[in-house]
């Protein structure tokens, strides 16, 4: 018998094809999904979800067919016998969220500013707008990363202690402030802005260079410190209020001849510099309000690297959270995280970069690798996560130390065109329902059962989010190359019977029903 769960699904999939003002115009690049296409003309857009008493939404994004289509149901209240059950605890709250974002590096400007003016806008309301992903969170890098076209500071002259020719650059006046402002103006959410530096001017190393090996010279920690508030104030000079800082990306170098701009910090430094000079100067600027967020680096540096900062009174009495990239993950177990969060519960944790590394237009699977990695990591305390550049060229840069990668929005400028990933649609089954505020709550799967056996449940991987007023959000991929069917029932009492389609994201959305 046709539910309304199975219904509503079959309807979407006619309708697909049927190219509208906000459809997907998909294109290959022969791989095993594909892109949206996105012109002056034409670029898909976030569909309007509202949820009525009594209602589900079903948004979902698959690898052969769909992107942000939806379906909805009714609220019932009792599984379907052959749906694997997922309960969701209401009652067991854990970790209140940030959200999500991306960085705006120089070359995510370089590659917008390619583009027509409405184009450009386009893209920017793809990330900020209420039409778009909704991001409430974006990373800048101080000064130079590899993502520019040469390394440079905002001081490049030798031995200026007293910072009398710092200055912002023509990368920040013209690829960064300006795509920041942009966004502003289009978002409806309060954004969270934070800076991070990869390497302090170079003559303030030890080997005198933005890149190679070790760390800064002692006694240029007070006036490393009074660069960065220098930063502070100067963003916020131009109109751009700043939530956080990170004091270092990816200081566990471990005496490594880094090939892009970097600088190390083992734990002893990065903990006496906090507690003696980064800390106080940032308390004596007014800018204690700032969330201070150490390691920046990846999985296989915690628990560590930070408790080592942590566990010092002094030193840890500045720090707000723990930054964390993507890059170790599939290698590091959660219990490390687990562990931080056991250890210092009053610390938030925010992983701020990740990125796929071979340039792979139309990836499905990139999608999944994204979906799996934040699904785990919300599900191990992170408050959030950040996508790195928000768009590249086809190439996957420009990067100066030809570091290429992957982003969610790659941009054709010689057909004023930019390219959705899947990996940009997996981003937003997450941003655009999962909010500042929200708190993530438990859950557990008991497998559907049949006459003869157990159907199992290895492939489906989800988060559930209590939202502030009340509503639930579901993140669930299917990573089965069929159906899988399911049942989400609440300790409300509320019942949502939908189907996943094959290698698919899916976030559901509804109000408990009161009791």
């Amino acid at each position: 018998m046709l539910t309304l769960t199975k219904i509503i699904p079959i309807l979407t999939l006619l309708y697909h094809g049927i190219q509208g003002a906000n459809g997907c115009q998909e294109k290959s690049f022969g791989t095993d999904s594909f892109v949206c296409v996105c012109g002056s003309d034409y670029c898909d857009d976030f569909p309007e979800v509202t949820v009525e008493e009594g209602q589900f939404k079903h948004i979902f994004s698959s690898k052969l067919v769909h992107r942000f289509n939806v379906s909805e149901g009714l609220i019932s209240d009792a599984p379907l016998p052959e749906n694997t059950v997922i309960t969701i605890n209401l009652t067991e709250t854990h970790q209140t969220m940030l959200g999500f974002g991306g960085a705006f590096t120089d070359a995510t400007g370089i590659n917008i500013a390619t583009l027509s003016m409405a184009v450009q806008e386009k893209l920017l309301r793809s990330y900020f707008s209420t039409s778009g992903l909704e991001y409430n969170i974006g990373r800048i890098p101080i000064a130079s990363c590899d993502f520019s076209t040469h390394p440079y500071s905002y001081d490049d002259v030798d031995g200026d202690i007293l910072l009398e020719h710092f200055a912002l650059t023509p990368e920040d006046h013209i690829y960064k402030l300006p795509y920041i402002k942009w966004a502003l103006s289009m978002s409806e959410r309060p954004l969270l802005f934070f800076g991070s530096p990869w390497s302090p001017p170079a003559w303030m190393k030890e080997n005198g260079m933005f890149n190679g090996t070790g760390g800064i010279k002692r006694e240029m920690w007070q006036p490393y410190s009074n660069y960065i508030v220098k930063f502070v104030e100067s963003y916020e000079a131009e109109g751009v209020p700043l939530w956080g800082l990170t004091p270092q990306n990816e200081p566990v170098m471990n005496g490594g001849d880094w090939h892009i701009n970097g600088c190390e910090w083992n734990t002893t430094n990065m903990r006496d510099w906090i507690k003696t000079t980064l800390g106080p100067t940032l308390e004596a600027a007014g800018m204690r309000r700032l969330k201070l967020m150490i390691l920046d680096h990846n999985r296989d540096s915690v628990p560590w690297y930070p408790e080592a900062i942590l566990e010092d009174s002094d030193a840890s009495q500045y720090v707000d959270g723990v930054a964390i990239h993507w890059y170790e993950d599939k290698n590091i177990p959660t219990e490390k995280v687990d562990l931080l969060h056991e250890h210092y519960p009053e610390k938030f944790i925010l992983y701020t970069e990740a990125c796929t590394v071979v340039v792979n237009l139309g990836s499905w699977d990139d999608a999944e690798s994204y979906g799996h990695d934040i699904i785990e990591d919300i599900n191990h305390w992170s408050t959030g996560w950040l996508d790195w550049n928000m768009a590249l060229d086809m190439q996957g840069g420009p990067n100066w130390a030809t570091n290429y990668v992957n982003s969610p929005i790659m941009i054709d400028k010689d057909e004023d065109v930019f390219y959705k990933q899947p990996m940009f649609y997996a981003m937003g089954h997450f941003s655009k329902f999962i909010t500042a505020g929200d708190v993530r709550v438990s859950f557990n799967i008991a497998p559907a059962t049949t006459a003869d056996e157990e159907v199992g449940y290895d492939n489906l991987e989800l988060t559930a989010i209590l939202k502030e007023n009340g509503r639930v959000v579901v993140v669930i991929m299917n990573t089965l190359d069929e159906e899988h069917s399911i049942s989400i029932v609440d300790t409300k009492g509320s019942v949502v019977n939908v189907d996943l389609e094959p290698r698919s994201i899916n976030t559901i959305l509804y109000d408990p029903l009161a009791k």
